[in-house]
C-alpha cells in the first residue's frame, strides 16, 4: 500500500482545527484510558492500520495491560472492562455502525448509568473524531511506521 498524499502537509490549517478538538477532548475530563479504548475499538471496526498502530503504541506507553488491547474485539466475553468502559464501547460500536444499529435506545440508556450528559457529548465527539480520522487515514492510505529492525 502506497500513501496517496500527505494530508497533514496538504491541508494543515483544517487538520490543525481537528487536532485542536482532539486536544480539547483529551483535557475534557474523560479518562484517557477510556478515550484510547474507544479509539482502538472504533479503529478495529473500521480496519484502520495506521490508527490501530498509533493507539496501541499510546496504550502500551501509558502502561495499559496489553491483554485488554488484544481482547478488545471480544470485550463482551471478558471481565477485563469496567461497566463504564462497557457502556462506552457499546456506544462506540453503535455509532460506528450507525447505518446498521441506528444508535439503539438500550445503548444510550446504558450510558446514563455511568456518564453525565456532558460526558456523553464528549464521548460522542471522541467517537465521531476517531471515525473521521479513520476515514482520512484509510482514504489516503496512511501507513504505520516500521518498528526498529522491521523493513517497510
Amino acid at each position: 500500500m502506497t500513501p496517496r498524499l500527505d494530508y497533514l502537509a496538504t491541508a494543515p490549517a483544517l487538520l490543525g482545527k481537528m487536532l485542536e478538538l482532539e486536544e480539547a477532548l483529551a483535557s475534557s475530563g474523560l479518562d484517557l484510558t477510556l478515550i484510547e479504548l474507544v479509539k482502538m475499538r472504533v479503529s478495529q471496526i473500521n480496519g484502520c492500520a495506521f490508527c490501530l498502530d498509533m493507539h496501541a503504541a499510546i496504550m502500551k506507553k501509558s502502561g495499559e495491560d496489553m491483554r485488554r488491547v488484544v481482547l478488545l474485539p471480544a470485550w463482551r466475553e471478558t471481565a477485563f472492562y469496567t461497566p463504564r468502559e462497557r457502556a462506552a464501547l457499546a456506544w462506540a460500536e453503535a455509532l460506528t455502525l450507525v447505518a446498521e444499529t441506528h444508535a439503539p435506545d438500550a445503548d444510550f440508556d446504558a450510558l446514563r448509568a455511568h456518564f453525565t450528559d456532558q460526558e456523553i457529548v464528549q464521548l460522542t465527539l471522541v467517537i465521531g473524531m476517531i471515525n473521521h480520522w479513520n476515514r482520512i487515514a484509510i482514504g489516503f492510505r496512511a501507513q504505520p511506521r516500521p518498528s526498529a529492525g522491521q523493513h517497510g
